[in-house]
């Protein structure tokens, strides 16, 4: 008896011959079950791969139920994960937005100035021609101020004085023509008798005849500024529209120096009166808007400013 059970009964770890685990399922899984396995997953991959795709179905109805909750779940994320990026994009709107008022605001202020500007730098060119023209050297001032605080009134007051080189009796013109002979200075200003004034005298030339006579101011600033041509020769009538320049001594510079336009006829009368032969004339200088003038000089005058030469350039 002792004999038949140590042959029936096993030791352990000793094989049966049967191929079970003696250790009751731990361990390792058994070469069948792993054979199975690897052909049930073949057998899918050629199903998958073939014509017919057997497998299509399953995974439509999988995507059908796991779509829409990728998308609801990507809708409810993407605000968190796309803040950063519109912060970022907002800022730099205020600034691109700030830049462009700013350049607006630049843009205006030049358009409310440049007529200004341009109007300036086109008396300035109108000066230097007019400097050639005259062949002689000027001054360039600005109106700082107009009667009637002065003692006459038909005046203007300019920015430059005995400092820049002037004195009284020099001849002012502008681009347009003559404008008047500077009364009397300070160190930094000079008053300016204009030509309309009633108190100012000069002598004019009508251009196309060479006739001489005296021009006088009527007191007039506006549009209605006229001046009186009395001619010496009242058997001389000018026609309308003859150029009226100024005449005196070509290489002087006071009272009024030669050549400068004053104006052109616009009426031609009699004065029974005075037995004489008068011309209206209307002035070339706008009085009303004075800005620029220059003031001729002698050549080589030291002044404070730069000067317009008599060939344009400026010293």
């Amino acid at each position: 008896m002792r004999m038949t059970r140590r042959r029936w009964g096993l030791a352990p770890g000793e094989d049966d011959g049967t191929g079970a685990d003696p250790s009751g399922g731990r361990g390792t899984p058994s070469r069948a079950l792993v054979a199975g396995l690897l052909m049930a997953c073949a057998s899918l991959m050629v199903l998958d791969h073939g014509e017919d795709r057997l497998l299509d179905p399953a995974r439509q109805a999988l995507g059908e139920v796991v779509g829409p909750a990728q998308s609801a779940t990507a809708s409810a994320v993407r605000p968190f994960v796309e803040l950063p990026d519109w912060l970022e994009d907002k800022d730099a709107a205020r600034a691109r937005l700030a830049a462009l008022e700013a350049e607006n605001a630049e843009l205006r202020a030049e358009m409310r100035t440049s007529d200004y500007d341009r109007n300036r730098l086109a008396e300035l060119e109108g000066l230097t021609s007019a400097a050639v023209d005259l062949g002689l050297a000027l001054v360039p001032a600005r109106v700082v101020g107009v009667g009637p605080s002065q003692s006459f009134s038909s005046t203007v007051t300019i920015d430059a004085g005995s400092e820049a080189g002037l004195r009284p009796d020099l001849t002012v013109v502008n681009n347009d023509g003559l404008v008047g002979r500077v009364l009397r200075v300070t160190a930094t200003t000079a008053t300016v008798l204009l030509v309309v004034d009633p108190d100012s005298t000069v002598g004019g030339r009508v251009a196309r005849s060479m006739e001489l006579g005296f021009l006088k101011g009527r007191g007039d600033l506006g549009g209605g500024a006229r001046l009186d041509l009395e001619l010496l020769d009242e058997t001389v009538v000018p026609d309308q529209g003859d150029t009226v320049v100024t005449w005196g001594s070509r290489t002087g510079t006071s009272p009024y120096v030669a050549g400068v336009p004053v104006g052109e006829v616009v009426s031609v009368y009699n004065s029974v009166r005075e037995t004489s032969q008068r011309a209206v004339i209307d002035p070339y200088v706008d009085f009303a808007s004075l800005d620029l003038v220059g003031v001729v000089v002698p050549s080589g005058t030291r002044s404070d400013r730069a000067v317009v030469e008599a060939d344009g350039s400026l010293r």
